[in-house]
């Protein structure tokens, strides 16, 4: 490059850009580079919109009842956009429900096609059944619904179900995660840092469960767990902590005998505080990157598993049961019975793998 397009404008802003201002944050040049991948913040509003909908939960479903439940089979499989005329009667005193259980409806609410008021009662023609008469005072009120993604089978609002399938789907990706970086950072680190037979013994162990299919693995634990919501976090976190014992082991390998590893031995601290207040510090970009992808992995094993029908168990809403209980309705007019929640899956894992991606081009030091 000559000295005059050295000294000019154009190079000096391009330089201004990417050194680094005196006093910035590590953290923040990996933000500012992180910003400027779009596809990967794309993915990081995507999955905030997802756990927003999975915090909020029964606050804005249209369907509040636990694991939005109500059945209304005279409704079964109308398409989305449909809407439906309800009479709701006789009040019941239920207890309240909160964000995280839902509560029942507090009346009896009724599909009718049409229905006229009288002086003291309310004509109704339900629409299935006989015409009936209530009278006034047991008339709660007299809604329509509109059912934005249809319903199912039974009934059931779709897009409720969705929505409390995203919590499920989250959840079991969040704690699973959790439990296989417990795992797996802590035999990863002390099997690098003290080496030896302690290395050898955790090699074979993650060796050993390398070696078994990861499906089949979950699966068997799945069995001698049982099944239920609770059993799938376990069974997913304790197949999913192979990939990071392996990185970590890896990354400590490579940094245990830099200077400031030594000084930490040199000036007697413990090897629990060198390893978890030294080295682990310097290793969580590579930890993160594993992590999003296994997020990602985490919510396709409950999808297989709930499909399977082994993993969280009706009336709970799960994406991979609703594929399950709808994927026959593919060949026929409600193929977005199946295709909606397989969508969903679909962009839940794009968007942690971009997150990822995005996560590792930016903690690049290169």
């Amino acid at each position: 490059m000559r000295l005059p397009d050295l000294l000019s404008p154009k190079y000096r802003r391009f330089t201004q850009q990417q050194a680094p201002q005196q006093g910035t944050s590590l953290t923040a040049l990996a933000w500012r580079r992180f910003r400027r991948n779009p596809l990967s913040v794309a993915a990081l509003v995507v999955i905030g919109l997802f756990a927003l909908v999975a915090i909020l939960g029964y606050l804005i479903t249209p369907d509040h009842t636990p694991h939005c439940n109500q059945q209304y089979l005279e409704l079964a499989t109308l398409h989305p956009g449909s809407k439906a005329t309800f009479l709701c009667i006789d009040p019941i005193e239920t207890t309240s429900g909160n964000i995280f259980t839902g509560h029942p409806l507090p009346y009896t609410a009724i599909p009718i096609e049409s229905c006229q008021i009288l002086p003291d009662s309310v004509s109704a023609v339900p629409l299935s059944g006989e015409p009936f008469t209530v009278a006034k005072r047991q008339v709660v009120k007299i809604e329509q619904r509109t059912f934005l993604l249809g319903t199912d089978a039974y009934g059931r609002d779709v897009l409720s179900m969705m929505m409390i399938g995203s919590r499920v789907s989250l959840s079991v990706g969040f704690i699973a995660l959790l439990i296989a970086l417990l795992i797996g950072i802590t035999l990863g680190a002390l099997a690098a840092y003290y080496g030896g037979w302690v290395d050898n013994l955790v090699t074979w162990l993650i060796n050993v469960v390398w070696s078994i299919p990861t499906v089949l693995l979950v699966i068997a634990i799945t069995f001698a767990l049982g099944k239920g919501f609770w059993q799938v976090f376990i069974a997913v976190g304790l197949t999913m902590w192979v990939d990071i014992a392996r990185v970590v082991r890896g990354q400590v390998y490579s940094i245990k005998e830099k200077e400031y590893v030594e000084a930490a031995r040199a000036l007697g601290y413990s090897p629990f505080r060198t390893i978890f207040h030294h080295i682990l510090p310097n290793i969580t970009g590579a930890v993160i990157v594993v992590a999003a992808s296994n997020f990602a992995s985490a919510i396709l094993l409950e999808a297989g598993l709930s499909f399977l029908g082994i993993g969280v168990q009706p009336p709970m809403p799960s994406w991979g049961t609703m594929v399950k209980e709808n994927y026959s309705y593919i060949l026929l007019d409600n193929a977005y019975l199946a295709l909606l929640p397989g969508l969903a899956i679909m962009l839940l894992v794009l968007a942690f793998m971009l997150l990822g991606n995005g996560i590792r081009d930016a903690l690049d030091v290169k």
